[in-house]
């Protein structure tokens, strides 16, 4: 079993190569998804700073379904192509949002998140879910940030094996 321990750093240089380690030191051993999606949500929120809310919502037919996340409860049900969630669902983009009071449709789960990323995951091509992150900051997602959680979802979306619902 691993054990995660904080970020020697928030820097990013060497805060993300900690973090994709420590997720993979979580996942490579384990082929349940739910604890694998579970525990990397989970470990993000724990390892990066100023995030509150940090989950995986999973493409069924026209909607997004709630999936494993750390934070406050949620909504459970997001129809693609509304709020950040969806429309970055639709679109198939990355989708930073600095000040979410500022995103026509933005949907509020926690009323202390004021900014979001939403990362697409594919496998094999299709659209399974999306990463969703949030922050109390306004403005917390630097382009390093992007860069680096995009590589991170890329590597969950294909080392967790998410149910593929359609």
């Amino acid at each position: 079993m691993a054990c995660i321990y904080p970020a020697p750093s928030q820097s990013p240089e060497i805060l993300y190569p900690y973090v994709a380690e420590t997720l993979e030191t979580l996942i490579a051993p384990e082929e349940n998804w739910i604890a694998n999606a579970g525990n990397a949500s989970a470990a993000l929120k724990f390892l990066v700073h100023d995030l509150n809310w940090v989950g995986f919502y999973l493409a069924e037919g026209d909607v997004l379904r709630l999936g494993p996340f750390s934070g406050k409860p949620a909504v459970t049900e997001i129809p693609i192509g509304q709020g950040v969630c969806g429309t970055a669902a639709k679109t198939g983009e990355t989708i930073v949002v600095p000040d979410v009071h500022q995103f026509p449709g933005h949907i509020a789960c926690d009323l202390f998140s004021n900014s979001e990323i939403v990362i697409p995951l594919f496998k094999n091509g299709k659209l399974i879910g999306v990463l969703d992150i949030d922050s109390p900051e306004i403005n917390r997602f630097s382009d390093e940030d992007v860069l680096e959680l995009k590589k991170l979802a890329a590597y969950l979306a294909e080392s967790i094996h998410f149910p593929i619902i359609g």
